[in-house]
């Protein structure tokens, strides 16, 4: 499976999921790739603080493409890895719309707030683009750091549900310290030690909705 991490609005998490996505696949005994497409080069920085961390090393490959190469490097490896999961900026970019053209699946993170929620509607006419070269393409949206208490989250959820072209995953992840102190050490929040039964128990959710 190609599944993509991706949307207009930056600062959403996108990143921090797709790479504990990689990590939970690669933990399942799949071999993973995943693809740096971010000019901003987090997923790599995760994976180098991972390779220098732990003693049997990352666990996935890594590589950085930008442009139009998302698109014919990862056909070119596609059948050399179980899964690929692309992380791409945070606006409209061609490696964005690379991705776009080839995964299976687009996973787009938002924050419980209007504005973040409206962005969506850019993405939603993106996918309908894109939909015209990749009919298998699947674009699901999360609501992420979720407020602990508060009217946002269900209002924001109801405006992704209304947005043809994207499914809505009713799997929320809280805002929680967890997922910076694990990301800061290269580590997966199930990896994370002491354990955070809540934060494991929603990205479990969030990977069992992408990946069942």
């Amino acid at each position: 499976m190609i599944i993509g991490f991706g949307g207009v609005k930056g600062g959403v998490g996108k990143t921090t999921l797709a790479v504990n996505m990689a990590v939970m696949r690669s933990l399942k005994g799949r071999d993973i790739l995943l693809v740096d497409a971010d000019d901003q080069a987090t997923a790599s920085d995760f994976t180098a603080i991972r390779n220098e961390t732990l003693e049997t090393g990352a666990g996935y490959t890594a590589i950085k493409l930008h442009g139009s190469a998302v698109r014919s490097e990862v056909m070119r490896m596609v059948d050399k890895y179980d899964d690929i999961v692309i992380d791409v900026g945070g606006r409209d970019t061609a490696g964005q719309r690379a991705a776009m053209s080839i995964a299976h699946r687009l996973l787009v993170p938002f924050l419980p707030g209007s504005f973040d929620v409206w962005t969506l509607e850019t993405v939603a006419e993106l996918v309908e683009e894109a939909k015209a070269f990749n009919d298998h393409l699947m674009v699901y949206t999360v609501l992420n750091r979720a407020d602990h208490v508060g009217q946002d989250n269900e209002e924001a959820a109801s405006i992704a549900l209304e947005i043809q072209g994207l499914q809505h995953l009713d799997t929320p992840l809280g805002n929680r310290k967890i997922f910076r102190n694990a990301g800061g050490m290269g580590l997966g929040v199930v990896e994370y030690r002491p354990k955070d039964k809540k934060a494991i128990a929603e990205i479990s959710a969030l990977y069992t909705a992408l990946f069942a």
